[in-house]
Protein backbone atom coordinates (compact mmCIF):
# COMPACT_ATOMS: atom_id res chain seq x y z
CA UNK A 1 0.00 0.00 0.00
CA UNK A 2 1.51 3.45 -1.09
CA UNK A 3 1.25 6.60 1.01
CA UNK A 4 -1.67 7.94 1.87
CA UNK A 5 -2.88 10.78 -0.51
CA UNK A 6 -4.30 14.14 1.08
CA UNK A 7 -6.82 16.70 -0.39
CA UNK A 8 -8.25 19.80 1.10
CA UNK A 9 -11.40 20.69 0.35
CA UNK A 10 -14.61 23.07 1.37
CA UNK A 11 -18.14 22.60 2.32
CA UNK A 12 -20.39 23.96 -0.29
CA UNK A 13 -24.23 24.64 0.31
CA UNK A 14 -25.20 25.75 -3.16
CA UNK A 15 -26.06 22.92 -5.83
CA UNK A 16 -27.64 22.45 -9.25
CA UNK A 17 -25.81 22.58 -12.42
CA UNK A 18 -25.39 26.78 -12.93
CA UNK A 19 -23.91 26.41 -9.25
CA UNK A 20 -21.26 23.60 -10.50
CA UNK A 21 -20.71 25.92 -14.39
CA UNK A 22 -19.47 28.53 -11.43
CA UNK A 23 -17.31 26.34 -9.59
CA UNK A 24 -15.29 25.27 -12.68
CA UNK A 25 -15.05 29.04 -13.63
CA UNK A 26 -13.45 29.34 -10.70
CA UNK A 27 -10.87 26.61 -10.64
CA UNK A 28 -12.92 24.42 -8.57
CA UNK A 29 -14.22 20.59 -8.73
CA UNK A 30 -17.90 20.22 -7.46
CA UNK A 31 -17.86 16.76 -5.36
CA UNK A 32 -19.50 14.53 -2.98
CA UNK A 33 -19.11 13.05 0.31
CA UNK A 34 -21.20 10.10 1.39
CA UNK A 35 -21.20 6.70 3.28
CA UNK A 36 -20.94 5.67 6.48
CA UNK A 37 -22.83 7.31 9.28
CA UNK A 38 -22.57 10.65 8.37
CA UNK A 39 -25.36 12.29 6.04
CA UNK A 40 -23.41 13.22 2.14
CA UNK A 41 -21.67 16.51 1.88
CA UNK A 42 -21.18 18.63 -0.78
CA UNK A 43 -17.60 20.17 -1.15
CA UNK A 44 -15.41 21.69 -3.66
CA UNK A 45 -11.29 20.50 -3.95
CA UNK A 46 -9.20 23.16 -6.03
CA UNK A 47 -8.95 21.42 -10.16
CA UNK A 48 -5.22 21.79 -10.42
CA UNK A 49 -4.74 19.73 -7.05
CA UNK A 50 -7.19 17.19 -8.56
CA UNK A 51 -5.66 16.99 -11.83
CA UNK A 52 -2.01 16.75 -10.45
CA UNK A 53 -3.51 13.29 -8.00
CA UNK A 54 -5.32 12.07 -11.05
CA UNK A 55 -1.69 11.17 -12.81
CA UNK A 56 -1.22 8.43 -10.42
CA UNK A 57 -2.98 5.29 -11.21
CA UNK A 58 -3.19 4.84 -7.45
CA UNK A 59 -5.53 7.19 -6.57
CA UNK A 60 -8.35 5.26 -7.50
CA UNK A 61 -7.27 2.29 -5.27
CA UNK A 62 -5.52 4.54 -2.30
CA UNK A 63 -7.61 5.69 1.35
CA UNK A 64 -7.52 9.75 0.97
CA UNK A 65 -7.51 11.64 3.81
CA UNK A 66 -10.10 14.45 2.61
CA UNK A 67 -10.19 17.42 4.81
CA UNK A 68 -12.94 19.45 4.81
CA UNK A 69 -12.70 22.52 6.74
CA UNK A 70 -11.60 20.97 10.26
CA UNK A 71 -12.85 17.85 9.88
CA UNK A 72 -10.52 14.95 8.06
CA UNK A 73 -12.37 11.93 6.78
CA UNK A 74 -10.44 8.68 4.96
CA UNK A 75 -12.48 8.66 1.89
CA UNK A 76 -12.14 6.71 -1.76
CA UNK A 77 -12.68 7.72 -4.66
CA UNK A 78 -15.66 5.92 -5.84
CA UNK A 79 -16.41 7.99 -9.58
CA UNK A 80 -15.38 10.37 -11.40
CA UNK A 81 -16.68 12.71 -14.52
CA UNK A 82 -14.62 14.10 -16.74
CA UNK A 83 -15.20 16.13 -19.48
CA UNK A 84 -15.60 14.84 -22.88
CA UNK A 85 -12.23 15.79 -24.70
CA UNK A 86 -10.52 18.35 -22.62
CA UNK A 87 -8.22 17.56 -19.44
CA UNK A 88 -11.24 18.43 -17.09
CA UNK A 89 -12.78 16.74 -14.63
CA UNK A 90 -16.10 17.66 -14.22
CA UNK A 91 -17.47 15.96 -10.64
CA UNK A 92 -16.09 13.49 -8.28
CA UNK A 93 -17.75 11.16 -5.33
CA UNK A 94 -15.93 10.01 -2.42
CA UNK A 95 -16.89 7.50 -0.19
CA UNK A 96 -16.54 7.17 3.37
CA UNK A 97 -14.38 4.01 4.87
CA UNK A 98 -14.55 2.11 8.03
CA UNK A 99 -10.82 1.04 8.86
CA UNK A 100 -12.61 -2.22 10.23
CA UNK A 101 -15.06 -2.93 7.45
CA UNK A 102 -14.04 -4.42 4.28
CA UNK A 103 -14.52 -2.28 0.97
CA UNK A 104 -14.88 -3.55 -2.83
CA UNK A 105 -12.75 -2.04 -5.58
CA UNK A 106 -11.29 -2.37 -8.74
CA UNK A 107 -7.49 -2.48 -9.36
CA UNK A 108 -5.48 -2.41 -12.26
CA UNK A 109 -3.85 -5.82 -13.05
CA UNK A 110 0.06 -5.20 -14.47
CA UNK A 111 1.57 -8.00 -16.64
CA UNK A 112 5.36 -8.95 -15.52
CA UNK A 113 7.83 -9.70 -18.02
CA UNK A 114 5.64 -9.06 -21.28
CA UNK A 115 8.33 -8.41 -23.93
CA UNK A 116 10.52 -11.22 -21.98
CA UNK A 117 8.44 -14.27 -21.67
CA UNK A 118 9.50 -17.36 -23.79
CA UNK A 119 6.91 -17.27 -26.10
CA UNK A 120 7.73 -13.64 -27.63
CA UNK A 121 11.55 -14.42 -27.13
CA UNK A 122 12.02 -17.65 -28.37
CA UNK A 123 8.49 -18.86 -29.94
CA UNK A 124 8.04 -15.41 -31.79
CA UNK A 125 4.37 -14.58 -30.60
CA UNK A 126 3.24 -11.61 -28.60
CA UNK A 127 1.27 -10.50 -25.74
CA UNK A 128 -2.27 -9.72 -25.61
CA UNK A 129 -4.38 -8.77 -22.33
CA UNK A 130 -7.81 -9.40 -22.22
CA UNK A 131 -8.71 -8.40 -18.86
CA UNK A 132 -6.67 -5.55 -17.54
CA UNK A 133 -8.63 -4.59 -14.38
CA UNK A 134 -10.51 -6.95 -12.00
CA UNK A 135 -12.70 -6.21 -8.63
CA UNK A 136 -10.95 -7.16 -5.13
CA UNK A 137 -12.54 -6.99 -1.42
CA UNK A 138 -9.90 -6.20 1.44
CA UNK A 139 -10.17 -3.59 4.52
CA UNK A 140 -8.62 -0.38 3.85
CA UNK A 141 -5.14 -0.76 5.05
CA UNK A 142 -4.73 -4.17 3.28
CA UNK A 143 -5.86 -2.39 -0.55
CA UNK A 144 -3.05 -2.64 -3.12
CA UNK A 145 -2.19 -0.47 -5.49
CA UNK A 146 -2.22 -2.89 -8.04
CA UNK A 147 -2.16 -6.23 -8.71
CA UNK A 148 0.42 -8.58 -10.37
CA UNK A 149 0.79 -11.33 -12.83
CA UNK A 150 4.08 -12.69 -14.19
CA UNK A 151 4.10 -13.77 -17.87
CA UNK A 152 7.73 -15.17 -18.01
CA UNK A 153 7.15 -18.55 -18.63
CA UNK A 154 4.44 -18.48 -21.37
CA UNK A 155 4.63 -20.15 -24.22
CA UNK A 156 3.13 -19.63 -27.35
CA UNK A 157 -0.50 -20.55 -27.01
CA UNK A 158 -0.67 -20.31 -22.92
CA UNK A 159 -2.29 -18.28 -20.73
CA UNK A 160 -2.78 -17.02 -17.27
CA UNK A 161 -5.88 -16.60 -15.33
CA UNK A 162 -7.38 -14.84 -12.66
CA UNK A 163 -6.18 -17.89 -10.49
CA UNK A 164 -3.05 -17.07 -11.65
CA UNK A 165 -2.48 -13.63 -9.60
CA UNK A 166 -0.26 -13.92 -6.46
CA UNK A 167 -2.76 -11.94 -4.28
CA UNK A 168 -1.49 -9.85 -1.44
CA UNK A 169 -2.67 -11.34 2.16
CA UNK A 170 -5.61 -9.82 3.44
CA UNK A 171 -7.05 -9.48 -0.10
CA UNK A 172 -9.34 -11.34 -1.80
CA UNK A 173 -11.03 -12.08 -5.57
CA UNK A 174 -14.08 -11.01 -6.11
CA UNK A 175 -14.83 -13.21 -9.20
CA UNK A 176 -13.61 -16.17 -7.24
CA UNK A 177 -15.48 -16.48 -3.89
CA UNK A 178 -17.24 -18.70 -2.90
CA UNK A 179 -16.59 -20.86 -5.84
CA UNK A 180 -17.07 -24.57 -6.33
CA UNK A 181 -14.41 -26.43 -7.66
CA UNK A 182 -15.88 -28.11 -10.33
CA UNK A 183 -17.73 -23.93 -11.32
CA UNK A 184 -14.04 -22.52 -11.19
CA UNK A 185 -13.35 -22.69 -15.06
CA UNK A 186 -16.81 -20.93 -15.90
CA UNK A 187 -15.45 -17.93 -13.30
CA UNK A 188 -11.81 -18.10 -13.68
CA UNK A 189 -11.05 -15.95 -17.26
CA UNK A 190 -8.44 -15.64 -18.85
CA UNK A 191 -6.15 -12.58 -18.32
CA UNK A 192 -2.85 -12.83 -20.16
CA UNK A 193 -2.20 -15.16 -23.31
CA UNK A 194 0.61 -15.67 -26.10
CA UNK A 195 -0.94 -15.59 -29.72
CA UNK A 196 0.69 -15.47 -33.24
CA UNK A 197 1.34 -12.20 -34.61
CA UNK A 198 -0.90 -10.98 -37.29
CA UNK A 199 1.61 -11.65 -40.27
CA UNK A 200 2.03 -15.17 -39.41
CA UNK A 201 -2.29 -15.73 -39.21
CA UNK A 202 -2.40 -13.63 -42.09
CA UNK A 203 0.13 -16.53 -43.90
CA UNK A 204 -1.51 -19.60 -42.29
CA UNK A 205 -4.91 -17.92 -44.15
CA UNK A 206 -3.41 -17.30 -47.35
CA UNK A 207 -4.97 -19.57 -49.98
CA UNK A 208 -3.07 -22.27 -51.66
CA UNK A 209 -3.24 -22.40 -55.62
CA UNK A 210 -4.46 -25.97 -56.43
CA UNK A 211 -1.74 -28.04 -58.23
CA UNK A 212 -2.57 -27.82 -61.97
CA UNK A 213 -3.97 -24.61 -62.21
CA UNK A 214 -0.44 -23.02 -63.93
CA UNK A 215 -0.47 -25.38 -66.50
CA UNK A 216 -3.80 -25.79 -67.05
CA UNK A 217 -4.38 -22.20 -67.73
CA UNK A 218 -0.93 -22.12 -70.31
CA UNK A 219 -2.89 -24.72 -71.87
CA UNK A 220 -6.01 -22.85 -72.28
CA UNK A 221 -3.53 -20.08 -73.61
CA UNK A 222 -2.21 -22.06 -76.22
CA UNK A 223 -5.35 -23.64 -77.09
CA UNK A 224 -7.01 -20.25 -77.67
CA UNK A 225 -3.85 -18.68 -79.74
CA UNK A 226 -4.46 -21.91 -82.04
CA UNK A 227 -8.06 -21.29 -82.20
CA UNK A 228 -7.07 -17.57 -83.31
CA UNK A 229 -4.10 -18.57 -86.01
CA UNK A 230 -6.61 -21.12 -87.80
CA UNK A 231 -9.47 -18.16 -87.83
CA UNK A 232 -6.58 -16.11 -89.06
CA UNK A 233 -6.28 -18.52 -92.14
CA UNK A 234 -9.77 -19.07 -93.11
CA UNK A 235 -10.37 -15.24 -93.32
CA UNK A 236 -6.97 -15.43 -95.40
CA UNK A 237 -8.39 -18.37 -97.78
CA UNK A 238 -11.74 -16.56 -98.24
CA UNK A 239 -9.69 -13.16 -99.10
Amino acid sequence: MSDTIHLNAEPRSDSGKGASRRLRHQGLVPAIVYGGKNDPVKISIPHNKMIHELEHETIYTQVIELQVGDLTEEVILRDLQRHPYKNKVMHADFFRIDKDTPIKIMVTIHVLNAEDCVGVKQDGGMITQTVTETEIIALPRDLPEYLEIDAADLHLGDALHLSNIVMPEGVQLTALMNIEEDELDDHDIGVVSVVKTREEVIEEEAPEAPEGEEGEVAEAEGEGEGAADESEGETSDED
